[in-house]
């Protein structure tokens, strides 16, 4: 983490008036080493050398449907990467893995984003508003690596009143710092404190602000949110398999992450769309050596 730490720092020291070209330099440095030790995507492409950057395949979801261990780069295994699967949100979930660097590099990014809002993942506590495993094995292992992060979860799994007035009772006892989670579970939570006409910073005054995740936030949501947490709300657009791919800095603007990932907004021909087309959202990882992601279509669309 020092070490990721350290190199975001120099990344983010870069002057506007080069950073193009150290991107260029980042983009093909991961496809060269890509097509030099990944014989998955050696296979993809079909050559060892590419020219042009626009004639890189598309890579999609579905082209993960394949061991882990066929799609690792030559000097990685299971046991020297970090390991995860995707929601499958989109349909094709799969398994996918991060070199420990670039795995440490996307925390790094997570640590400065929400740093902008002063939330310090070493000492603020979080409520927590994720799934988690039913079974008790899993179950409690959850519950430990929360106890560990300094975080509390909230099962998302049933909003009945019942439980979230239990959610409410946790919030009267323990200080807690910020909410982060899934935006529709949040969302409910805020239609419960509507409905007994609670603001919960009132009884919660530790609370500073309220990141949700993984599902889109509708003006009228983010509205209610605001009223009922008393707190300001952030945006958070992000990808396990990736890293943050945006985040809403202090001024309430998207910001996309352009540090450790390259985000194009491509048409069906694959073509590169001008500011404020709408189309398909492909995602390059700049520096993750164990497994590619190279021009990714991730299944959502954006401008």
């Amino acid at each position: 983490m020092k070490e990721a730490k350290a190199d975001l720092q120099k990344i983010q020291a870069i002057p506007e008036q080069e950073f193009e070209a150290f991107i260029e330099n980042k983009k093909q440095e991961i496809v060269d080493y890509h097509l030099k030790n990944n014989s998955s995507y050696q296979k993809l492409v079909g050559k060892s050398t590419f020219k042009n950057w626009s004639d890189l395949p598309i890579m999609t979801k579905a082209a993960f449907q394949k061991p882990l261990i066929e799609r690792l780069s030559t000097g990685f295994s299971t046991k020297n990467v970090y390991v995860n699967k995707t929601s499958g949100s989109s349909g094709d979930p799969f398994i996918f893995a991060k070199d420990k660097f670039s795995h440490a590099l996307t925390w790094a990014v997570i640590f400065d984003r929400f740093g902008w809002h002063g939330i310090n993942f070493n000492s603020s506590y979080q409520a927590r508003f994720y799934g988690i495993p039913l079974d008790f094995i899993g179950n409690q292992k959850e519950r430990f690596k929360d106890f560990l992060g300094n975080r509390f979860r909230f099962s998302i799994f049933d909003l009945s009143d019942v439980i979230l007035e239990g959610f409410l009772k946790k919030f009267e006892t323990k200080k807690f710092d910020y909410i982060n989670g899934y935006t529709s579970s949040i969302v409910m939570f805020a239609k419960f404190l509507q409905q007994k006409n609670i603001v919960l910073a009132t009884i919660c005054p530790t609370l500073k602000v309220c990141v949700v995740t993984s599902e889109m936030l509708f003006d009228e949501d983010k509205i209610l949110l605001e009223k009922q947490f008393g707190v300001p709300v952030v945006n958070e657009y992000g990808a396990s398999e990736l890293d943050l791919i945006a985040f809403q800095n202090p001024n309430g603007e998207w910001q996309v992450n352009s540090e450790t990932l390259l985000v194009e907004i491509l048409d069906e021909n694959n073509t590169v769309l001008p500011y404020g087309a709408a189309g398909r959202i492909v995602i390059t990882s700049l520096y993750n050596k164990a497994h590619p992601f190279i021009r990714y279509d991730i299944g959502d669309i954006g401008i």
